[in-house]
């Protein structure tokens, strides 16, 4: 018998014309070809041939969760995105259900703005995904990365809040920064941002006389970080 390889049908040389595409194993096989060469379009169409020719193969299981980590490796997290959690709802007891989920968590993080000024609106769904990982699969091999990249995002959408917060504070809507302030000395806590957030609340509170608030968190502050620069900021308002 003699092989053709034509360099423009087949990645691989003659290996992918010795793979007979009528068994799930061979055409997984040459899926993976295509793949491994990063002809990742091909592979994709490969892949999906696979699952509508044997769809009760154990390949075309496989093939779906391919399918998802090609469009993680060019960068379509939108695409991997949608594609793990279709795997997720088909196969919720598979094997590598850990996997699935973390890459689903890391699909929806890396689809977040490189800037916080822009659209954070994906942050919840990266930050549901990565704490599911971490609740459901506490043995997980993913499980240190996931929490690395949750508080990422944690503090994404806190530094949001101070962002937003700030921008009330220096034009002096005091009533709107002081609402801000304090959602993020509660909501993020741990992250860095407390000695600020109440001290700005003091200030903001004192400027709409709302002397008890600020009172209240004033004595936090002197508690806390006492002789700090935030403090003493407060500490002039009050006198």
């Amino acid at each position: 018998m003699t092989l053709i390889c034509a360099s423009s049908l087949f990645i691989t040389g003659c290996s992918s014309v010795e793979r007979n595409s009528n068994t799930p194993e061979g055409a997984f096989a040459i899926a993976e070809e295509f793949d491994k060469g990063e002809r990742f379009e091909e592979a994709i169409r490969r892949y999906t041939e696979v699952k509508n020719k044997f769809p009760y193969s154990n390949f075309a299981t496989k093939a779906e969760l391919a399918i998802a980590d090609v469009y993680y490796k060019q960068e379509s997290y939108a695409e991997s995105q949608v594609a793990y959690q279709m795997f997720k709802d088909l196969h919720p007891t598979a094997p590598q259900a850990d996997y699935v989920q973390f890459r689903l968590g890391m699909s929806y993080y890396n689809q977040l703005p490189a800037t916080i000024d822009r659209d954070l609106s994906l942050a919840n769904d990266t930050i549901l995904n990565l704490t599911d990982l971490i609740k459901k699969y506490p043995n997980s091999q993913y499980v240190a990365e996931a929490k690395e990249k949750r508080t990422a995002t944690v503090k994404m959408l806190g530094e949001k809040e101070e962002y937003i917060a700030d921008f009330y504070f220096k034009r002096e809507i005091y009533d709107s920064a002081l609402g801000r302030y304090e959602g993020l000395y509660k909501n993020f806590g741990g992250l860095g941002f407390e000695k600020k957030a109440l001290s700005r609340i003091v200030i903001s509170a004192k400027k709409i006389d709302d002397t008890p608030k600020a009172e209240k968190y004033m004595k936090i502050l002197a508690a806390d970080f006492p002789g700090s620069s935030e403090f003493k900021a407060a500490e002039k308002v009050m006198k």
